[in-house]
């Protein structure tokens, strides 16, 4: 995919689903988040997006743009009511009572959730990512323990063995696990190399609940993340198609559409 196209199918997926996210794309189209951020920069002075610290969204919207240097506040960040990965971190959230133990893979729903878990109190978080990391790092009504090992700098989250290690004897009652598609016959799957980790953190939680935005469905990267069997629920958005439904039921998994 080229350039021309790569932008092309940007603003299709803006319209189609209100906004997107820099590290969504990143990882979709396999390339850095510095040329995800440059396709923008140019979309927006076309007037087809409109950018805010993060990502972008559709033209018009109340999301003002800015500079990558500019901090919004969270509650702005995510105005967009259409915003399916919203919904789907707070119906993850609600999943979480106090006392619990989760742990949070790398992505940006799963930062999503950690944005919400940050009004929590007495919870335990376990995660490898360092955005999540940082967002719940000013709660001290949280444990917050942070996964060592090596820094992937697209994904901005820790892996290699060290990281896998530092999981060993870990009881976790959830674990949440983004993914860029999914399908009934592999599972959920990336385009980045390496998530070994993320069936070291499945095989620690009593439960394991992927979160994915219908777009990823029957999307398949060349990666598995985790097969169906290691799943125990999927928390999507309403927009799924009945086909959707039908193929994920058949695999016994949960399904929550929100």
């Amino acid at each position: 995919m080229n350039s021309f196209e790569r932008r092309n199918k940007i603003v299709e997926l803006i319209q189609s689903q209100g906004s997107v996210l820099v590290l969504d794309l990143s990882n979709s189209f396999g390339i850095s988040e510095v040329t995800i951020r440059a396709d923008l920069r140019l979309l927006e002075e076309k007037g087809l997006v409109t950018r805010f610290h993060g990502g972008a969204a559709k033209p018009g919207s109340n999301l003002a743009a800015e500079s990558e240097n500019q901090e919004v506040m969270l509650e702005d960040r995510f105005k967009l009511a259409s915003d399916p990965k919203k919904r789907i971190a707070q119906a993850a959230t609600k999943m979480i009572a106090e006392g619990m133990t989760v742990i949070l893979d790398s992505g940006s729903t799963t930062l999503l959730i950690a944005e919400e878990l940050v009004r929590k109190t007495n919870i335990t978080v376990i995660t490898n990512s360092l955005p999540a990391a940082y967002a719940l790092a000013e709660n001290k009504d949280i444990t917050l323990v942070v996964c060592g090992g090596t820094v992937r700098h697209k994904t901005h989250s820790m892996h290699g063995t060290i990281a896998e290690q530092s999981l060993q004897g870990i009881s976790a009652d959830l674990m949440f696990v983004g993914a860029d598609g999914i399908d009934a016959t592999n599972g959920i799957t990336t385009f980045n190399e390496g998530y070994s980790i993320s069936g070291v953190m499945a095989s620690a939680a009593h439960k394991v609940i992927a979160v994915l935005d219908a777009t990823k469905f029957n999307r398949r990267g060349f990666n598995q993340v985790l097969p169906m069997a290691k799943i125990d629920c999927v928390i999507t958005d309403d927009s799924i198609s009945k086909q959707d439904i039908v193929a994920l039921e058949k695999t016994g998994v949960e399904l929550k559409a929100v």
